[in-house]
């Protein structure tokens, strides 16, 4: 594990400027580790390093030799507009592209690293309604499974090198300065929240605190575990919620009604495809593995989480 000499130790971090990345950036850096940032402009200091992987290319590779780990997080933001062609080339670029090009610049170090951390996304296993979903549950079918799919493969270069791969499927990830909340909270505290469609859908959620707690688990830099993590991680609390259950919850936690539901029919004319497959869609994953190999985690309830996202 690479936590033996942790003062020696340099970590890559790629797709890291959204709020979690620098969470995990921060973090790592508290475990008296660098970061060595992949940037695609001009790289303004000696902790970045430039790339440009819509060419296909990792300038001065060289600088990679000898880093402990590569953690990848690049997405195009689902949730973030209609699901038109040119965004879905996006969002697809943006995750098997750049996945390629790193796992392929990482296979050809002479020293690469021992582990290789890949986000990807439960949204792999598509809307499954009420079924219980591990990481041995079969990926599902339709645009964004079937992308989470090939995102994952594009890893293959770094696999075949020997380097341990791990994908890290997220969760929706509650925090105070981003994701998710940083939309719904002015929603909730105008009293203008409400349930999605009916309500039913399950939602797989975990806290910031705990996401990037568990990245440090599964990088093997984090106290506690015995077991190097490898292949499809999920990162989520153990216990997912309905989406009425999660408005019921935040409108609590804000003090405020959450009485207004947006009809699934509005959601589909405003969204198009990206309502079904992100807003409505079930998925009611649970994080076996990380329960398996003794991540313990801070915020296990919604309650909690909320209650941390929230504390000023």
């Amino acid at each position: 594990m690479i936590l033996d000499s942790p003062n020696e130790q340099k970590v890559s971090l790629s797709g890291g400027s959204g709020f979690l990345g620098r969470a995990i950036a921060a973090a790592i850096h508290r475990r008296g580790m660098r970061v060595l940032r992949l940037v695609r402009g001009e790289a303004n200091s000696s902790d970045e390093l430039r790339w440009d992987p819509a060419a296909g290319q990792m300038l001065d590779a060289g600088r990679m030799e000898g880093i402990s780990a590569a953690v990848h997080l690049s997405g195009a933001n689902v949730a973030a507009r209609r699901w038109t062609a040119a965004y879905k080339r996006e969002m697809v670029e943006s995750r098997i592209g750049t996945t390629r090009v790193l796992s392929e610049a990482l296979a050809r170090l002479k020293q690469p690293p021992e582990v290789l951390l890949t986000a990807s996304a439960v949204g792999i296993y598509g809307d499954r309604r009420d079924e219980i979903l591990d990481e041995d549950s079969e990926a599902g079918v339709g645009f964004f499974p079937e992308l989470c799919s090939a995102w994952e493969a594009a890893t293959r270069s770094a696999e075949d090198a020997g380097i341990r791969v791990v994908h890290v499927r997220f969760g929706m990830v509650i925090g105070r300065d981003g994701g998710a909340m940083a939309r719904l909270a002015p929603i909730f505290r105008l009293g203008l929240g409400g349930r999605l469609g009916d309500g039913r859908q399950w939602m797989s959620w975990v806290s910031e605190a705990d996401a990037v707690s568990a990245v440090l688990f599964a990088l093997g830099v984090s106290d506690g575990g015995e077991i190097e993590l490898s292949g499809p991680v999920n990162v989520v609390a153990p216990e997912p919620v309905t989406n009425a259950g999660f408005t019921r919850d935040l409108g609590r936690a804000l003090h405020r009604p959450a009485v207004l539901p947006a009809p699934t029919f509005a959601l589909r004319l405003a969204f198009g495809e990206m309502a079904d497959a992100a807003l409505l869609a079930s998925t009611r994953a649970v994080p076996k593995r990380l329960l398996d190999a003794g991540f313990v985690f801070a915020h296990p309830t919604l309650r909690e989480a909320l209650a941390a996202a929230l504390a000023s």
